[in-house]
Formats: C-alpha cells, structure tokens, sequence
C-alpha cells in the first residue's frame, strides 16, 4: 500500500485536506523529500539518509529515562535531529533557548523535572542535578506519565519572568504546518533559511512546514545582519525569508535590494504589527509578500494575508489559515481549529492533563472582522508587548524599574515605552541597555522616557491610557 503524497492537491493524503481536519491518517513528517542542509555544506540530508541519521539520534535519546526532554534549540543539525528524534519516538520535547541564564534553567527544570538537559550553553547534557534529586525523592511512584498527545513544549513569554509552557500535540503541529504549507503554496523546490530561532514558535513553523512539504531547509546560526548570512543565501539560493517587523526595519536600513538576491522570490512577516509603509516598500520586493498573525498558543499562525489583497486591505493580518475559523467575541479574536495548543502547564504533572481547549483560543487580542472575515487587530486585552517577535510582559518590566520613583511600562509597535520621573537622558539610555540584558532583548526595543509627573487615575494608580496618548 502506498502513501498518498501530502502535498498533491486532491486526494486523501493532500495537505489542504489534512489541514481542513479530512482526513485522519497522519501525513509522513518529515517527507521523504524533504532536505535539511547545513549553511556552505551541498549535499545535504534527505530521504534513507535524513532518516537514518533520525534513527541513530533517537537510539541516543532511548537511552535516556522516561520523561519530557527538554532541548536548547539551535539553528543547527543537531539540535533539528534532536526534535525530529523525539517526534519519531513520540516523546515530549521542550525546544527552548539554548542561552537560558542557570538561574531560569533550573526553575524550569525544578518544575518541569526533564528527563535531560540537552544542548544548553551554560549546563552540560544530560540530567541536571536538581532534576535528579527531583527524581530520587519522588521514589517509585513519580509523576503521572506525559499525555500521549502531547509532542512539543513551547514557552510562553521569551525569557521574561517564569514562563508556561505551551503544550502542543503532534495534530497540532501537523495541522499548522500543513495549513501554512497550503496558505503559502509551499512547493519541493522552496528552500528556506532559518532566519528565526528555532524554539521560536514562527521559526519552528517555517521548519516544520517546509519538512512537512517535501521542501528544504539550510540550517544557519548566523543573523540577518551578518554578511555569512546572505553569502550562504544566495549559494543555496534560498527562495524565501521569514522576519519579524525588527528584521524588516534592518533590511531597510542596510538598503535590501531584490536585485541582488535573484532566487528570493517570497517574503513572511509575522511576530507583530508591520507597519504599511514597510509592508509596501517589501510587497515591492518580492514576487510574494505574505503578511501573518499568530501565536505560539495557536501552534504559529491563525490568519494570513494573499498577497493579492495586500493592496486593498491595509492593515489586516488576512484570512483564518486553511482548517481554521475566527469569531469575535465581545470585542475579543476568538480563533477555532485544529492548532490550537491542549492548554499551559505550570509543572510536571500538568504534562499529564488532555486537550483543555477543544479547538477554542481566546487570543486576548482586540479586534474586528470585515464582511469577507479579513482580521483587523486593534489592541491587546492583557499587558503584554512584543519586542523583536519575543513577548515581554510589561509588569516584568515594571518590576524591574528603579524603586527611587515612580515609573511605568506600555507597549508600542515592536517596543516598549518606559516612562520615569526626573531621569536625564544619559540616565534613560543606560535604564534601556539594563533592560534590555535583563530581559535578553536587544536594548533599542526600550525606548525610556522622562516627564515631570506620571499622570494618575483618581485611585491613585498610573493612567496608563494617558501615558500611551503621549506615546
């Protein structure tokens, strides 16, 4: 019996039926044709090859005792064999940053109780040793055992604070990857840098999606912003490029010219609010400018924007992604679907619970939906920011101001503003370049500011609608 093609676009094995919810057997991922290539190798792994070196990686991980792995995901092979490892076992895997601070590692391992710490700059491989008095203390009886949906943990709120995670079942997953695949028309021929970070829930889309399409993807850990990374590009020539709007104001500033680039024919953006003008100016640089929203809640993506309609609809972050639906609720986006995440978990026996949700995310985003449902997202329901594509919570912000006075955080487009009382302006750049270390974000996404008086409400708290009309 044969294994109908995932990406054909008929029958019963077609990513647009598997992403409508159709169909019932899952699709092969990776696909046997997919190709991983690691930046200035040429050959690269695909097919038996891929697959062999998949098996050997999860012959390492059987190795290991029972439980959810947690992984620092880099853009590299082995980090991507890793993951790939751990689906083809079926075994939970958190894919993290690989930079955590000890301190943020261990709280997460103290709650999480990993089977092992793999590939973290600051912890060898292997159990940690808080993990593995966790575990000689829970005895024999342990924690109930991962549910079996469960495939990959995410975290919530990049690296501020403690964050959830985010458990996403291999349907999910897959039903995300295929809806992207459709929505952009991914083909065998598309190759794809990772211009993202991999334990980024966009960056893992591109790479699952590409895998899932029979696509290639070249495995890089060099930044947009250095010259290895356009090198390696174009000797690959990479026919996309996925960026956040920080990304986007970068190559304006270094002058992106399509010209130079022939082979990149598309361009995403999600990660946050792009503004028109800068959609504009790369619509005219690309043959395909899609326009997303999303959130790790939902897998990656809930709605994306044809670029055919990028003209006449400014400002809208598109249609609900293939498979998926979105309502408004009391002014709330509502998004139903497949991808949608079986719910957080704050500890280790949380991993045990099933689906929460039922295919229902209230996103907290304020918004609407015009008659032919293109989303216009208007506001944020909760105090959280995005900065560069990573969420920030501004009360972590907050509670890290200087306690000398009154101070304040609100969110902008891809910033943060930070209001004070009584700083210079030397004060407010060396109050940015602490944030930004503290919150391991680049230190330009703060932009602190001082006035004479923070405005109050008649309760005495900070009126933060005030401060975001002087923004």
């Amino acid at each position: 019996m044969t294994t109908p093609d995932p990406r054909s676009p008929s029958g019963e094995g077609s990513l647009a039926v598997w992403a409508a919810g159709c169909a019932s057997a899952e699709p092969p991922f990776p696909h046997p044709e997919a190709r991983l290539v690691v930046a200035g190798d040429t050959e690269g792994l695909s097919g038996r090859k891929l697959a062999d070196h998949i098996d050997r990686a999860a012959e390492a991980l059987a190795r290991l005792r029972p439980g959810p792995l947690f992984c620092g995901m880099r853009n590299n092979l082995a980090s991507v064999l890793r993951y790939l490892a751990a689906w083809r076992s079926g075994r939970p895997i958190a894919l993290l940053d690989p930079d955590l601070p000890t301190g943020a590692l261990a709280d997460l391992a103290g709650r999480f109780q990993p089977a092992a710490l793999l590939g973290f700059t600051h912890v060898a491989d292997g159990s940690s040793p808080r993990a593995q008095r966790a575990a000689a203390q829970r005895g024999g009886a342990g924690t109930p055992e991962p549910h079996p949906d469960l495939a990959v943990l995410l975290a919530t709120s990049g690296s501020t604070g403690n964050p959830r995670l985010v458990r996403l079942s291999r349907r999910a997953v897959l039903a995300n990857a295929a809806a992207i695949a459709t929505a952009l028309s991914i083909e065998p021929a598309e190759v794809a840098p990772t211009s993202l970070p991999l334990h980024y829930s966009y960056g893992l889309s591109v790479l699952n999606s590409h895998l899932l399409a029979g696509a290639s993807v070249v495995l890089t850990e060099a930044g947009l912003l250095e010259r290895s990374f356009w090198t390696h590009l174009d000797a690959h020539r990479c026919t996309s490029l996925a960026a956040v709007p920080y990304q986007y104001e970068m190559l304006r500033r270094l002058r992106y010219d399509r010209a130079e680039h022939p082979a990149l024919a598309t361009l995403t953006q999600a990660g946050g609010r792009l503004s028109e003008e800068l959609a504009k100016e790369f619509a005219a640089q690309a043959d395909r400018f899609f326009v997303m929203y999303g959130q790790t809640e939902a897998t990656a993506r809930i709605a994306v924007m044809p670029p055919d309609r990028l003209a006449d609809r400014p400002g809208s972050a598109g249609l609900a992604v293939p498979g998926g639906r979105l309502s408004i609720d009391d002014g709330q986006v509502v998004y139903h679907g497949p991808n949608v995440m079986m719910g957080y978990a704050e500890s280790a026996a949380d991993l045990a619970r099933g689906d929460d949700l039922g295919g229902v995310l209230r996103t907290g985003d304020l918004g609407r939906l015009d008659p032919e449902g293109f989303l216009y997202v208007t506001g944020r329901l909760k105090r959280i920011a995005k900065i560069f594509g990573v969420r920030v919570n501004l009360d972590d912000v907050e509670r890290l101001l200087p306690a000398s006075g009154p101070a304040a955080a609100t969110s902008g487009d891809d910033r943060v503003t930070v209001w004070t009382e009584g700083l210079d302006a030397a004060a407010c750049a060396r109050l940015a370049r602490r944030l930004g270390a503290e919150l391991r974000v680049h230190w330009s996404g703060f932009d602190v500011r001082s006035v004479d008086r923070l405005p109050l409400l008649a309760n005495g708290k900070i009126d933060y609608r005030a401060l975001e009309s002087l923004a």
